[in-house]
């Protein structure tokens, strides 16, 4: 009689195995996961920059995330169509894979300060709007004004990048926090002071 048989590698997790390793197992034995369960799973080592993710899967994700949040969109038609330029602009991301909000805000300088590539992007998420709602898109061109119900105007698209980029630049440069001054640097503050000058100005 054949004695018990050792668990299959394959299939059965170990668990005291990499992290990466026992994610893998876990995907051979049938389980399936998400992109976000997966990153959350190396979310452990995410923020110290050890996962195992490629570093320009961290940097879309990070990104996309960024916009998700930050963004005004009701429709979700920007989110989606920026998304995917974010996810094709691999240059720019690995250019700054090490801080990634970077290369967003690269990226809308370029778009703002090139008007036929706003007018593109802004064509495409009316495309995309339009497979959202199904209804006909409205189509704005250069230098004629938008239809009254379009949500996606050149102008519209254009006030959410600049502000999108703001809240990106903050984010990345925070303003130093005020420190209170003293007596001894700014004398003229002190209440006693400042009376004497007014009584000073006065007799001027």
């Amino acid at each position: 009689m054949d004695g018990p048989q050792d668990d299959d590698p394959m299939t059965t997790p170990d668990p005291q195995a990499n992290p990466d390793t026992a994610l893998e197992q876990e995907i051979r034995a049938g389980r399936t996961y998400s992109m976000a369960e997966a990153i959350g799973r190396a979310g452990g080592d995410f923020l110290k920059g050890e996962s195992t993710l490629p570093r320009l899967v961290r940097a879309q994700t990070l990104v996309n995330g960024f916009i998700s949040q930050h963004l005004a969109d009701v429709s979700g038609a920007l989110h989606r169509v920026l998304h995917r330029w974010v996810q094709a602009d691999t240059a720019r991301l690995s250019r700054h894979s090490d801080q990634p909000l970077h290369a967003l805000v690269d990226l809308l300088d370029h778009i703002l300060s090139h008007p036929p590539v706003l007018y593109d992007l802004v064509w495409q998420v009316d495309m995309c709007w339009g497979e959202l709602s199904g209804e006909p898109p409205h189509f704005q061109q250069p230098g004629q004004p938008p239809h009254p119900d379009d949500e996606y105007t050149h102008e519209s698209v254009r006030q959410r990048l600049v502000s999108l980029r703001e809240i990106a630049h903050q984010t990345l440069h925070p303003p130093a926090p005020e420190i209170p001054e003293t007596e001894t640097e700014a004398p003229h503050r002190h209440p006693l002071l400042r009376w004497l000058h007014r009584l000073v100005s006065r007799r001027q």
